[in-house]
């Protein structure tokens, strides 16, 4: 029922520019609110609390059935739109991978874009709310190692006492810095409000749909570039620090907060040596072209955002094999970001090298540390068997896309953008092409795959347990 005022916006929109879309917003809403009403009616005189497995059937079967409400207005606006398509359109939105099967973009109804983008917007701040206040609760996701990256007193696992509050002030924030980006948009880089809405809505999302085929390409425009890559940082980052250092009126979380050092070095880094790669391989003809291309480009797919500056497939191999990379590691915890979070990866590089001390030093006892608060043993196991689940996840999707004779590197940098959630791949569908000659099976599949990628992999892949059904 309160998904049904989603709607609201592309509905208004559509009044609006008069793009004659509203009547197909306004259905949308009133089915999504009776079904809600009517789910309500059934269920509301069963009443209990509510167990710990509740929680990840809760979570999948919300994100489930947001996606298939959402897909109402694109099916009745878009001709020839398949209900496959239309789901995948959808999830890709609500996950904020940002994957698209459609072309024409730019001749599409407005409200119909605006839907698209506000779609990744809510799906972003759903993102944020079920990390930092619901996925703790379940004893599952990122936010357990919370504790982990706060200094001496504020190492509080809550940022407020009720969820509720906690939600509130993390909706302040995530508005706040959206306004901020489309009136950058709008005002610094000239951008129509139309544009700066659509493209401040997914670059806060980290979603990366566009209203043009091209992409941010499309504009080249260096300031456009340089807005978006400082805003994909902000919301690449905790959007916990953000709410620090909005209550304590200091930048002093920033610095203290060890994901936020090492995605900034990470991605920055990766984008000097890139530009200077690409221009010591004669990509570009000017260092500054190089650089300028490897920023947006670098930032973009490392914070799984996924925006298109670049035919970036083009370059030498190095580079698209390291954006992948760098997709799966550049997101925080609390951010609107994919991938297994750099707070993990810290913590498997600590593991790492306390084993490779502990061989060297069999009797020694050393705790593993980050940012000097110890790591639980059962924090490190729970990192471990989320990166097994993770790797083995997109083993086994890439099998399955090479049995439907898609190549090798098309297979395997897809299985890598759905899971992780940052939307272009390489070959066949590389960023300068999209998901729409995905077949049925093709398309079921890499839907749910951005689906339990989005929700952590352990909640979602929970439900499918055999223990999970039992009582």
């Amino acid at each position: 029922m309160v998904f049904s005022a989603t709607f609201i916006l592309p509905l208004v929109w559509s009044l609006a520019v008069g793009d004659g879309a509203h009547v197909s917003f306004f259905t949308s809403a009133a089915s999504c609110l009776m079904a809600g009403a009517l789910l309500w009616a059934l269920t509301r005189r069963y009443r209990r609390e509510l167990e710990p497995r509740d929680g990840p059937l809760l979570v999948v079967l919300g994100w489930l059935v947001m996606a298939i409400a959402a897909t109402v207005p694109l099916k009745l606006e878009i001709a020839g739109l398949s209900n496959t398509s239309a789901f995948f359109e959808a999830v890709a939105g609500l996950t904020t991978t940002g994957a698209t099967v459609l072309t024409g973009l730019e001749h599409l109804p407005q409200s119909v874009n605006i839907w698209r983008h506000a779609m990744q917007w809510y799906g972003g701040m759903g993102i944020i709310v079920m990390a930092v206040a619901i996925l703790p609760m379940l004893g599952v996701g990122g936010m357990q190692l919370f504790k982990a990256e706060m200094a001496g007193p504020m190492k509080e696992s809550k940022l407020t006492p009720r969820i509720t509050q906690t939600a509130k002030y993390l909706w302040l924030i995530y508005t706040a810095l959206t306004l901020s980006c489309v009136l950058s948009l709008r005002f610094i880089a000239g951008q129509s409000w139309f544009d700066s809405v659509c493209h401040a809505f997914s670059a806060l999302a980290l979603g990366g749909f566009s209203n043009r085929d091209s992409s941010i390409g499309g504009f080249d425009s260096p300031v456009v570039e340089l807005i978006l890559v400082a805003f994909m940082l902000l919301a690449v980052m905790n959007f916990a620090t953000h709410f620090r250092v909005f209550r304590a009126r200091s930048v002093a979380p920033y610095l203290r907060d060890p994901e936020a050092r090492a995605i900034f070095v990470l991605l920055l880094g990766s984008s000097v040596g890139l530009g200077l790669f690409l221009y010591l391989n004669g990509e570009y003809a000017s260092l500054a072209e190089s650089m300028r291309h490897a920023l947006f480009n670098t930032v973009s797919i490392g914070t799984s955002t996924g925006y298109m500056g670049q035919d970036y497939s083009a370059w030498p191999v190095l580079a698209p094999m390291w954006l992948l990379f760098l997709a799966c590691v550049g997101s925080s915890a609390g951010s609107t970001g994919g991938g297994i979070k750099m707070i993990r990866s810290l913590v498997l590089v600590r593991q790492a090298a306390r084993e490779l001390g502990r061989i060297v030093h069999p009797r020694a006892i050393s705790p593993l540390t980050i940012n000097g608060q110890i790591i639980e043993t059962r924090i490190i196991l729970s990192v471990l068997g989320f990166m097994l689940l993770w790797g083995a996840t997109q083993i086994v999707i890439t099998f399955a896309l090479m049995a439907t004779g898609l190549d090798f590197l098309t297979s395997f940098s897809t299985a890598i953008a759905m899971v992780n959630n940052v939307g272009p791949a390489l070959g066949e569908f590389g960023p300068t092409s999209n998901y729409a000659s995905l077949t049925v099976f093709q398309t079921w599949l890499l839907a749910f795959a951005m689906l339990a990628g989005r929700l952590e992999l352990l909640t979602f892949f929970v439900v499918l347990t055999r223990a999970f059904w039992r009582r």
